[in-house]
């Protein structure tokens, strides 16, 4: 099982951390499926070096759109040496003729139902070119083999799904095309995954979910089964229900220290254009207070390049995160991937200028903006980041706090982030990111005393002893689903 390297995480500079932030859930889902007697490796070039010298019966490979062209050709590699290739994910289900040249059979949609009906036709000698999904249950996912996650390896060895997909419809999102034929967002059972979480051993956790608290009856019921466990935990949700009552303390309660918010733009009718409903009407700046009143830590998310965007949106969106004292702030390029709605739009108005897959990867313009030129996109996306993080602006960004600890924990998280890239590079390359989830822990576990607002709980350590010990930040905009159950 491979998950080969997205194009921008194999930098020759430096390795940016948040490319070893988790490991490849979706491949150690999949090899739950499998007999005990199964010879299995699971290898993720994030992290590693891959061994293409071996010759396995069965490549199951995970591919991304950026990762499409690496993947492919290991595939071929594969296939050349006799092996039975099997390709899925994202990109496989958005672009499966494509994918077909390169595979023996390929998997269409999320993989909890067509995997073990794959496994059977395989070990009968009969598996099909093409499974698509057509079932959504998580009812009977098996727990996730963590034996064959390198956990040393990953800043964040705890990271977990429990639910599938997004309740919203965004256009710029893979999600719709992914899970299309059926459900597209549907949960665990709450005692799954309170016994998922039970299992994994240390303090702190981050969810990948899409939006964990997109089924609110579900999500609080799961935090309220966390309460007492001792967990620190992240995660990602929206301004809509960062403003519901109750929902957000009882997160908070259970361990919630730092939340991906999509804001993706400050224009409303950016928002109306992409069908962001749920982020219209909202009041961002209610909700930012919100978080910080309850202690919890913001990375928040936005996207440049809709059509209501000019030249001016690059710097009104910095000063708007740092004067409201977003600890972290993620910035994209409006990306058209294939199989979502506005890659339909744009292709039929005839927008689109670039369809080499390596390129879409939110960082350059594969399309002609409406109000200004691709490079002018592209320059102003990288200012942000400067801007965004210089130190005078980790410096303002502190201050508008209400109080001093939590304009040093600001301080210390924004710079740990992304002041010291090259030196996360010589932690990665020396394969020692799990060293530094002590540092992780220790931010994190400061969130709720900067505030006042709640206290910690006392958390249990591998021998069952309560013990005191304290967790860092999310990256990636949610516009494609995290690494779940897809072959």
């Amino acid at each position: 099982m491979i998950l080969p390297a997205l194009t921008e995480a194999t930098s020759p500079l430096f390795r940016p951390i948040k490319y070893s932030l988790f490991p490849p859930l979706g491949l150690a889902t999949l090899a739950a499926y499998l007999r005990d007697d199964d010879e299995v490796t699971l290898q993720d070039e994030h992290v590693e070096r891959l061994d293409l010298d071996d010759d396995p019966d069965l490549v199951v490979i995970q591919v991304y759109i950026t990762s499409a062209s690496r993947a492919y050709r290991i595939a071929d590699h594969y296939r050349l040496r006799g092996a039975h290739v099997a390709l899925g994910g994202l990109h496989v289900t958005s672009l499966p003729d494509e994918a077909a040249r390169h595979a023996d059979t390929i998997f269409i949609g999320p993989g909890e139902d067509t995997w073990p009906a794959f496994l059977a036709d395989y070990r009968r000698g009969e598996p099909r070119p093409v499974y698509t999904s057509t079932e959504r249950t998580l009812a009977a996912v098996p727990p996730i083999r963590r034996d064959l996650i390198k956990r040393r390896l990953y800043l964040v060895p705890n990271s977990i799904v429990v639910s599938r997909g997004c309740p919203h419809v965004c256009d710029f999102c893979y999600k719709e095309a992914f899970f299309a034929g059926g459900k597209s967002f549907y949960t665990q059972a709450v005692d799954d995954a309170l016994a998922e979480i039970d299992r994994l051993p240390g303090r702190h956790l981050y969810f990948l979910d899409d939006h964990l608290f997109g089924a609110p009856k579900f999500a609080a019921a799961l935090f309220d089964g966390m309460r007492g466990m001792g967990r620190l935990w992240q995660a990602a949700g929206t301004v809509n229900s960062v403003l519901s009552p109750r929902l957000l303390e009882q997160a908070v309660a259970s361990g919630l220290r730092s939340l991906f918010v999509g804001f993706e733009t400050l224009d409303s009718a950016n928002l109306l254009e992409q069908r962001k409903f749920q982020n219209l009407r909202r009041d961002y700046g209610a909700a930012i207070r919100r978080l910080h009143d309850l202690g919890v830590m913001i990375n928040g998310s936005f996207v440049f390049g809709m059509d209501g965007d000019d030249r001016s949106v690059f710097r009104r969106t910095v000063d708007w995160a740092i004067e409201r004292g977003l600890e972290t702030a993620t910035f994209h390029i409006l990306t058209p991937y294939p199989g979502t709605a506005l890659h339909q739009r744009l292709t039929a108005a005839g927008r689109i200028t670039i369809d080499d897959w390596d390129l879409y990867d939110t960082r350059h313009a594969v399309f002609t903006p409406a109000r200004m030129t691709g490079a002018q996109l592209e320059s102003g996306y990288w200012q942000a980041y400067k801007d965004f993080y210089r130190w005078g602006s980790i410096l303002r960004g502190a201050t508008a706090h209400d109080t001093t600890l939590a304009g040093l924990r600001h301080f210390a998280y924004a710079a740990g982030w992304k002041k010291f890239e090259p030196l996360w590079d010589l932690v990665i390359r020396a394969k020692r990111a799990g060293a530094m989830l002590p540092v992780l822990e220790a931010i994190l576990g400061a969130t709720g005393d900067a505030q006042g607002r709640h206290p910690e709980s006392p958390v249990r350590n591998d021998a069952g002893t309560d013990s005191g010990s304290p967790e860092m930040p999310s990256s990636s905009v949610r516009v494609q689903p995290p690494r779940t159950a897809s072959a």
